[in-house]
């Protein structure tokens, strides 16, 4: 099939592009910008030269009907909104990286993003696109709102305790740190060589725009949960995002319980790896690839767990998690094109 991919030009546009460009069930990548049109892919991204011979195409909602099947949004918040809802008439599935479609309720996206809403005709047909916790819907639908880098680090690390009642709902404290990249393409004076290198900064406190969709996502597992404490911080590095999340027990739990429960309830889920007793994993460990590595521990002296989850923001926090969706939507292994190993060092 033919796919396209709006935001072709930055990060997680690229990063699709590499993937789909070697998927078996792709047969040609469209690429579509808005600030770049008619010239060579290679142009934005050298390191594509002798690889790709695409060009970059303007936005046309109807000519991208007459020629993808999929089509990617790779696009900042606010793109998807206007975008979006043109395709719903169409057989074009929509898959959307921008946010956009991940809130059900308007005026909470309002609220977090500071933007415009999308029609709520058209949330209530979104999919959110976890498919380690919403296969079965993901297989099913032409519209999926793609998760975002940090609701899936600390959602897949949350949900086997919260979805048992391990832990007590109010506790929730996730403090995440994320590399540059996940800011985007767009050089500015916050994420800079000067401001960056050989420093680490918290921002948006309290205030992330991501804090509500990881709180939706914990509620549909359980009802119990209100809200919960998230804090990031930017590192000195490119890619990679670990979410270190603290809870208090419910009971007295051991960490080989613990550690049972998490091998249990992702056991069909090829893309989450459970560390060994005593084992934390690393963002390097996971770089370029799908995978989330995720370590539990008790702390028996003060009756509280440890998880610590990893990913690449852009493979599993973006990219990557677009295609294992994609391949639920069009029937493919979940695997297919992304069963690779991660790049060390």
């Amino acid at each position: 099939m033919k796919v396209g991919i709006v935001g072709a030009t930055g990060y997680g546009g690229v990063e699709l592009y590499r993937i789909l460009s070697n998927h078996p069930h792709v047969d040609e990548c469209i690429m579509y910008s808005s600030s770049e049109m008619d010239v060579p892919y290679s142009n934005s991204f050298p390191h594509l030269s002798d690889l790709s011979t695409h060009t970059l195409n303007k936005i046309d909602v109807e000519e991208i009907k007459k020629n993808v099947s999929v089509l990617f949004l790779a696009t900042p918040p606010g793109v998807s909104r206007i975008l979006s809802p043109q395709f719903l008439d169409s057989d074009v599935k929509i898959i959307d990286l921008s946010g956009d479609l991940r809130l059900k309720n308007k005026g909470e996206y309002e609220e977090w993003y500071k933007r415009p809403c999308v029609d709520e005709d058209v949330l209530e047909k979104a999919v959110y696109g976890l498919s380690e916790l919403n296969k079965a819907e993901i297989t099913k639908t032409n519209l999926l709102a793609n998760p975002g880098c940090f609701p899936t680090a600390t959602i897949l690390g949350l949900a086997p305790v919260v979805e048992k009642k391990f832990v007590h709902e109010q506790s929730i404290i996730v403090d995440a740190k994320t590399g540059v990249s996940g800011a985007g393409r767009n050089a500015s004076q916050a994420t800079h060589f000067s401001e960056t290198n050989e420093n680490i900064k918290i921002y948006k406190v309290h205030e992330h725009q991501h804090i509500p969709e990881i709180e939706q996502a914990l509620r549909s597992l359980n009802e119990a949960i209100t809200c919960i404490s998230f804090n990031t911080h930017l590192v000195p590095m490119t890619r990679g995002i670990m979410a270190t999340i603290y809870a208090s027990l419910t009971d007295t739990y051991s960490t080989e319980e613990i550690l049972d429960l998490y091998k249990d309830y992702y056991a069909n889920s090829p893309f989450v790896r459970i560390r060994k007793q005593n084992e934390f994993p690393s963002t390097k460990e996971v770089y370029g690839s799908n995978f989330c590595d995720i370590g539990v521990k008790v702390d028996e002296r003060t009756g509280r767990i440890t998880i610590v989850a990893v990913i690449d923001n852009l493979v599993k926090g973006a990219a990557g998690q677009a295609v294992q969706n994609f391949n639920l939507m069009n029937g493919f292994e979940e695997k297919t094109g992304l069963y690779f190993a991660p790049i060390y060092p």
